[in-house]
């Protein structure tokens, strides 16, 4: 043998048997074999499928099925695995890796979406279930379509460590890249813990569904190693602690079809990207119409309480809008709806809740909503009925300057079309921070119940008239008096228009038409942002 031949020895010859197994398998048998794992693949563990239905909870793709139009989800990478090693996970490499990621649409509309898998390593991020995460986002970035995540996981896989943490850091980076150029939508349906809690802090919208989503950093048994205290997950983190509380979830729901749905309807109000203007509908005459109830909601006398959305139902197309964090910072009301078939976000006081003052949650809930329609293009309506900023040391101590800060940026900052209409009191500051003209609105509006002054007339007359007031011998008729008389000179329904603050005092019945004129006749509004990285938005 030579030298040659010792170093690379001849193979042995393949009995029959091998030489037949060895032959190209037949077209079919592939096919057959690739659709029966497909099948398993989509079908899942029947035991950890029936885990999840006892808990309550849909498996991911019976929740893409409920989302996307039917018959619309293309998936990606339904095959990938995880190529960890060592804890017990080496054999155990389930395909998808506890995540079903893809594209679909809604009402045709393109969207791209995750779901984690729950029933997967209880939904547990690694480095592959990371990696598909970061590529879906890396497409709907590209291609200019909202971002839908369904999140139910149990966290970081700990049997993958710093990868696991380094996969999260991907996918808040992405988030931050795609913030005001695609919407992004978190929906929790499950546990969302740890560092998991913030990718839906960084998307525009949270949906949470009680009894089944909790979201938290640290879970109730460190919580009570470090504080003491005994907490349930659900006090600690459900969908009502974060709906009312934490101003975390924008949107709470009994369950998962009816939160689905309205993430579909939440969709069909925005644009797809930020170069995009809303989906429209057909207009329906909503510039001369005229609303009659307009005239009866709200009382003429200032101190009495109305429900601000009953106004705003007769402004929108069909009485049809969705309200923005409806359980939390109740003193303003934000919502998106259509005015003449043009999608507008409405911001407006609640006299309702503490009178329709601002205070330093209802101040970040409306600067939020603010800054989300101006970087979609989405033309904002204020409707303005504000006594002042909340008093006391409590809103002193906690930043209400800085809070109140960011909504007064918000609408400085703000280039879409913007309208301005003031219901009834408009005092002090936070008349100025509610989209005044000086501020920077495109048209004011005032009903003739409207009262633009530095404070209440009460007040006012109670601030200059003191000594003479403690000297009076009737003090009680002369303050009615001196109230009159501030009423009847600085604060009567035609004193802010006379001097340029207010475009027209309208009927309030004619409202809706006026607002939509309005908003057409900005429609095109253009303004070239200043030269700059970006402004610093006290946080």
């Amino acid at each position: 043998m030579t030298a040659a031949e010792s170093e690379y020895p001849r193979v042995r010859a393949r009995t029959a048997k091998e030489r037949k197994a060895a032959r190209p398998r037949p077209m079919w048998l592939l096919r057959s074999q690739l659709a029966e794992l497909r099948d398993e693949v989509e079908a899942g563990r029947a035991a950890a499928v029936e885990r999840q239905h006892a808990l309550g909870k849909r498996t991911a793709r019976e929740r893409i099925d409920l989302l996307l139009d039917e018959d619309s989800f293309v998936e990606l990478e339904i095959y990938r695995t995880h190529q960890a090693r060592g804890f017990g996970i080496d054999g155990n490499r389930p395909h998808s890796d506890g995540v079903v990621a893809g594209s679909g649409t809604i009402d045709g509309r393109r969207v791209f979406v995750y779901a984690q898998d729950f029933t997967l390593f209880g939904g547990s991020l690694g480095a592959a279930h990371a990696a598909k995460i970061h590529k879906v986002m890396d497409l709907a970035l590209a291609a200019g379509a909202p971002l839908i995540g369904l999140n139910d996981s149990g966290g970081a896989r700990i049997q993958e460590g710093a990868l696991s943490l380094d996969g999260y850091g991907g996918i808040f980076r992405r988030h931050v890249e795609a913030s005001g150029v695609i919407p992004q939508i978190s929906v929790i349906l499950g546990p969302c813990a740890g560092g998991a809690a913030y990718s839906p802090a960084l998307a525009d919208f949270t949906f949470m569904v009680r009894d089944t989503a909790q979201m938290y950093l640290t879970g109730p048994d460190v919580v009570k190693t470090v504080t003491g205290e005994d907490v349930t997950h659900e006090e600690l983190g459900g969908a009502d602690v974060h709906g009312t509380r934490s101003g975390v979830a924008t949107f709470v729901h009994d369950d998962e079809e009816s939160c689905l749905h309205d993430v579909r309807y939440l969709v069909s109000l925005l644009p797809s990207n930020n170069l995009e203007s809303p989906p429209a509908e057909p207009a329906c005459g909503a510039q001369s119409d005229e609303r009659p109830r307009l005239a009866e909601i709200v009382p003429t006398e200032p101190n009495q309480p109305y429900d601000m959305r009953a106004v705003l139902a007769e402004l929108v197309d069909d009485g049809e809008y969705i309200e923005i964090h409806e359980h939390w910072a109740g003193n303003v009301v934000c919502a998106l709806g259509r005015i003449d078939g043009e999608v507008v976000g409405v911001v407006g006081n609640q006299p309702m809740v503490f009178a329709g003052v601002l205070d330093s949650p209802g101040a970040q809930k409306a600067a939020r909503f603010v800054r989300f329609c101006d970087a979609f293009n989405i033309p904002l309506v204020t409707l303005v009925d504000v006594p002042g900023f909340l008093p006391g040391t409590e809103q002193e101590y906690g930043g209400i300057i800085r809070h109140g800060a960011k909504l007064l940026y918000a609408y400085c900052e703000a280039s879409v079309p913007r309208v301005q209409v003031i219901v009834r009191k408009a005092y002090g500051g936070a008349y100025i921070v509610m989209d005044s003209r000086s501020v920077g609105t495109d048209l004011s509006l005032a009903w003739p119940t409207n009262e633009i002054a530095v404070m209440g007339a009460e007040g006012a007359v109670n601030v200059l008239h003191r000594k003479r007031l403690a000297e009076a011998p009737d003090p009680d008729d002369l303050r009615a008096e001196l109230i009159q008389e501030y009423r009847e000179t600085l604060m009567y329904p035609l004193y802010a228009a006379e001097r340029g603050l207010v475009d027209d005092v309208i009927d309030p019945v004619r409202t809706r038409a006026a607002v939509a004129r309005g908003l057409a006749m900005l429609r095109h509004k253009r303004r070239q942002a200043p030269r700059r990285k970006h402004g610093n938005i006290p946080l």
